[in-house]
């Protein structure tokens, strides 16, 4: 291993470790309450060595956001590979939903609080990376019964009908208490209800 891989390695944990405790800070006083120094103290750096990696808090935040987009972009992908039908995606989205949600409730959390809460640009940020599912999702759409004559805005919005629909319900899955199975499976039923009642517009809808 050379010197300049492990430079480079401990670059990234470094950045990985103030992203970590930026994190769990913003869990318990809330992201917009941090200073760039408490975050240092947390990831035990000095804040020196932080302003090599972020110039300001919202630098950090946006980088949050990045990491957290990133999980919830698999758990959309898995729930979206390669449906046949509709049932396909509303099962597999109501499971994979509450699944990786609790897998990962720190940066969920993180993304609950920071869409109507934080500063502008990570709300901003949250915003452009939901807008960026909803097109996603659309291109599964378009290719499924009843969708393929529609118009491109309105299959995004029956996109979008969806999105804000797990949105909602992976935050009611943060807020969860542990140990309450009843909880989870109230959840998982009520997404799937509510994403049937959308399709059932489906056939009727005429764009």
């Amino acid at each position: 291993m050379t010197s300049s891989s492990t430079r480079q390695e401990q670059k990234e944990r470094t950045r990985q470790a103030i992203l970590d405790a930026a994190l769990q800070l913003s869990g318990k006083v809330g992201f917009a309450q941090l200073s760039l120094r408490q975050v240092a103290r947390e990831a035990g750096i000095v804040p020196t060595a932080l302003y090599r990696h972020f110039g300001s808090l919202d630098d950090v935040g946006l980088a949050l956001v990045e990491e957290s987009f990133e999980t919830l972009r698999a758990m959309i992908r898995d729930a979206q590979r390669d449906p046949d039908t509709f049932a396909d995606i509303i099962e597999s989205s109501a499971e994979i939903l509450v699944r990786v949600v609790k897998a990962n409730r720190s940066h969920f959390g993180f993304v609950a609080r920071e869409r109507t809460s934080g500063s502008d640009p990570v709300r901003q940020a949250i915003q452009r990376e939901l807008e960026l599912f909803i097109s996603e999702l659309a291109l599964v759409l378009a290719r499924l019964p009843h969708i393929g004559t529609w118009s491109s805005e309105d299959v995004t919005m029956a996109s979008g009908l969806f999105i804000r629909n797990m949105v909602y319900r992976a935050e009611q899955v943060v807020q969860m208490p542990d140990g309450r199975p009843d909880l989870e499976e109230d959840i998982k039923r009520k997404a799937r209800r509510e994403m049937r009642l959308i399709v059932l517009g489906f056939e009727k809808w005429q764009s």
